[in-house]
């Protein structure tokens, strides 16, 4: 008995924990909810575009480059490399789309940013950061005309060096970048892998300019200019230069992160609004808290004891769930709310399933200690399906879904997964824990539901 009621005194401490991790911090006033007496204000989570507003940022693509049948794939890799260097964990749900060029455009490609939550632009462009423009430009034709440069004197002065013109391949096609040092000046430089078409169109480059210059270019600047000794068929290459090991360093990473497939400018950047609001917020805070006091006390009068477990389980459940938002953390949309207070209906209809079994066992005649045992047992499998349709649905909206939804679908899958535990293990030691009140009709009255004995 000792030990189920130790059992009991140690996930309540796990639980007063949980809270006050939570809730432990500084409040740290969001300016969109300054007049609000939003949850959000006191205890900052971070919000979606749709409830605390951002930053909007309008890029322009450079695509003169580019070859007109290849604009589209340019700029869909462009949006994805841009995604990605925001999006570490994929929670961050930032809305980045493709403007193709049209008259009302002027002709221009344009990339549009909208980070949530971020309201300083200043920190917006930072986080997109400078990602590298890496290309490969071959020796000019001969014939080609040389570049000229005016200094401020009206001079002309003719560029006698080698010209150079580009090719198709690009960062684009980059699969990997990594450090490595060379084994006789022990001086950093970049190893490059690249994908199976850029291996392919490296090979090609390498074959026509054997005895020639292919030059690397990194935002525009030449970093590296060797002479190609012989055909490179397996999509190899070295930058080597005059950059030390920490500059190697963070240009692998750069590199790793998203090399740009075609230039970017930014045109304008500005805060937006949200969409909804605090008073929405605060609406749906004040809706879900008021939801669950009704389920709360519906559970208590009806199910007596076991509803009361079930309630500490919830609370416990949903302290978690918080907990898992500010660690990842998760931004919180509309839709995002709404998948976990789903959840939270999930997790009780866990523990109606429980409780129903445990009556039915009650009823045959077994003692209170076998009914619950028993009645979890049978209860398993019916919560184990219904749970795992639950997050197979929420992963494919995931996969499928665009950024609204995958924040329904994420918060939805976590609340699913989290409350087969609070349901099926905490629920489980409370009531075990309990059971050492006996056989007698005050414990099959406490252990029973409805409002007759």
């Amino acid at each position: 008995m000792w030990k189920k009621i130790v059992s009991i005194l140690i996930v309540l401490a796990f639980g007063f924990a949980v809270v006050f991790f939570v809730f432990k911090s500084e409040p740290k006033l969001n300016p969109n909810f300054e007049n609000s007496g939003s949850f959000f204000k006191s205890f900052p989570f971070r919000l979606g575009l749709d409830l605390s507003g951002g930053s909007h940022l309008i890029y322009k693509a450079d695509i003169s480059g580019v070859a007109p049948g290849e604009v589209s794939a340019s700029m869909d890799a462009l949006r994805d490399v841009i995604e990605r260097r925001i999006n570490l964990f994929g929670v961050s749900e930032p809305v980045v789309q493709v403007q193709s060029g049209s008259f009302i455009s002027g002709g221009d490609e344009k990339l549009i940013v909208d980070l949530p939550g971020v309201t300083d632009v200043e920190k917006a462009t930072t986080m997109i950061g400078q990602t590298p423009l890496l290309e490969f430009k071959i020796e000019a034709p001969a014939g080609t005309p040389q570049k000229a440069t005016v200094d401020k004197n009206g001079k002309v002065t003719l560029d006698t060096g080698p010209q150079f013109v580009s090719t198709e391949l690009t960062g684009r096609f980059l699969k990997r970048a990594t450090l490595e040092f060379d084994q006789t000046t022990n001086e950093p430089k970049v190893g490059l892998q690249f994908d199976d078409t850029g291996t392919k169109l490296f090979d090609q480059i390498t074959k026509n300019n054997v005895g020639k210059i292919v030059a690397i270019y990194l935002d525009g600047a030449p970093i590296s200019t060797p002479v190609v000794r012989e055909e490179i068929p397996n999509g190899q290459a070295v930058i080597s230069g005059n950059f030390n090991p920490q500059e190697a360093k963070q240009l692998v990473g750069r590199l790793n992160s998203g090399a740009l497939p075609v230039p970017i400018s930014l045109l304008s950047r500005q805060t937006i609004g949200a969409t909804l609001g605090s008073d929405a917020v605060a609406a749906g805070v004040k809706a879900a808290i008021m939801g669950f006091l009704i389920v709360a006390l519906f559970l208590i009068l009806w199910y007596r004891l076991p509803g009361l477990i079930a309630v500490l389980a919830l609370f416990i459940y949903i302290a978690v769930m918080l907990s898992l938002f500010k660690l990842l953390p998760v931004t919180l949309t509309a839709a995002g709310i709404a998948g976990f207070i789903i959840s939270i209906g999930i997790a009780v209809d866990a523990n109606i399933l429980i409780f129903e079994r445990v009556k039915e066992e009650l009823r045959s005649g077994r003692t209170v200690a076998d009914a619950v045992f028993s009645g979890f047992g049978r209860a398993w499998s019916s919560i184990r399906d219904s749970n795992i349709s639950s997050v197979i649905s929420a992963i494919i909206l995931f996969w499928f879904g665009t950024s609204l939804i995958k924040g329904f679908a994420l918060t939805l899958g976590m609340g699913v997964l989290v409350s087969m535990f609070s349901a099926v293990m905490i629920s489980r030691i409370f009531l075990s824990g309990l059971v050492f009140l006996g056989e007698g009709k005050v414990a099959r009255f406490l252990f029973g539901s409805g409002i007759s004995k």
